[in-house]
């Protein structure tokens, strides 16, 4: 677990909160505070729990303001450690809450279903993948994930500006990691905030959690990574970890990582045809396989299908259908040689 930074001033009406993740290995999430003389905006929100709200609480009194004086919330991305304590400064300040539009219309359609029902789902996705009975039924034993946020306030698209009095605050849409996720841009400060899009040491989860969808999440990540060129800022304030530079160069990076794990896993199709579970399982993760447990082999499967639908995409990979069963997927056939000559 990582060890929880303090409450920084970095300068130009700028400060880093961390607000912890109890009992998740990325141990925290940096909430920035913007300052603005109608009340601070806050970039992100962190985890629903009432340690990382005693951390928020006391980040904003140890920099001289407090909760109820927030006036804005812009949340880069919908997932928890982002998004679950937006609603709560809402209620204590009567703050605004933004978020990109194809993200707010996902949580629309999360928050139609109860999180029991979104686990059973994932479980009968699983089986469809390949998995066996007993893993299952050892994710459906599972507590369900927490309920999606609450819905925005203000709903964000591309370019646009965010509502502070003194300052040029620019919403970057980097979709990928979510639908919706944005970068903020600092003008004014040659600040990005790059949320979960691109941080300094690991990259972020890419997952396809269906295949009947004509969603290629890797192949967008990497047309959004590669647009981060055309953004002028040289200091990054990431969401995770700590700040860094050279935004753009990182991005190039993590393509690369990308790329490599494409090719490895199109060596693995071109060995021999398998299902999703198990070429999950033959790939290199950052913890052993046989270590991971049911929600962690899950998030993993779905990073293998987004790279699968993008080796797909590229005329690498083929599924077979499977009704009642798990799919299988293989390496396409060689095209045919020219014919031999008379």
């Amino acid at each position: 677990m990582r060890a929880t930074p303090p409450v920084e001033d970095l300068g130009e009406g700028l400060w880093s909160v961390p607000v912890p993740i109890p009992g998740n290995p990325l141990g925290y999430t940096l909430v920035y505070v913007v300052e603005d003389p109608r009340g601070p905006v806050l970039v992100d929100a962190g985890w629903p729990h009432e340690d990382a709200w005693r951390a928020l609480t006391e980040g904003l009194a140890a920099i001289g303001t407090g909760v109820a004086e927030v006036r804005g919330v812009v949340l880069t991305h919908f997932h928890p450690d982002h998004s679950g304590l937006a609603g709560r400064v809402r209620e204590a300040s009567g703050a605004w809450v933004a978020l990109h539009e194809a993200d707010a219309a996902l949580v629309r359609r999360l928050r139609a279903h109860t999180p029991e029902e979104h686990r059973d789902l994932q479980a009968d996705r699983l089986a469809e993948a390949g998995a066996s009975p007993e893993e299952v039924a050892r994710l459906r034993a599972d507590p369900p994930r927490m309920a999606a946020p609450e819905p925005p306030d203000r709903e964000l698209a591309d370019g646009d500006l965010l509502d502070l009095a003194r300052r040029k605050l620019r919403a970057v849409w980097t979709p990928g990691h979510s639908p919706g996720h944005i970068c903020l841009h600092l003008e004014d400060a040659d600040v990005l905030f790059t949320g979960d899009h691109v941080l300094p040491r690991i990259t972020p989860h890419l997952g396809l959690y269906t295949l009947d969808t004509d969603e290629d999440p890797l192949t967008t990540y990497l047309g959004s990574l590669t647009g981060l060129a055309a953004v002028p800022a040289t200091r990054a304030l990431p969401a995770h970890e700590h700040r860094f530079s050279g935004p753009a160069a990182r991005a190039g990076e993590i393509a690369a990582h990308h790329e490599d794990k494409l090719e490895r896993l199109a060596a693995l199709l071109n060995a021999r045809p398998a299902t999703l579970w198990d070429l999950s399982a033959r790939l290199p993760w950052a913890r052993p396989w046989a270590d991971m447990g049911a929600t962690a082999r899950r998030m993993a499967a779905a990073e293998t299908a987004a790279h699968l639908r993008t080796l797909e995409r590229r005329g690498r990979a083929r599924r077979t259908p499977a009704p009642g069963g798990a799919a299988g997927w293989t390496a396409p056939a060689p095209a045919p040689g020219p014919a031999p000559a008379p």
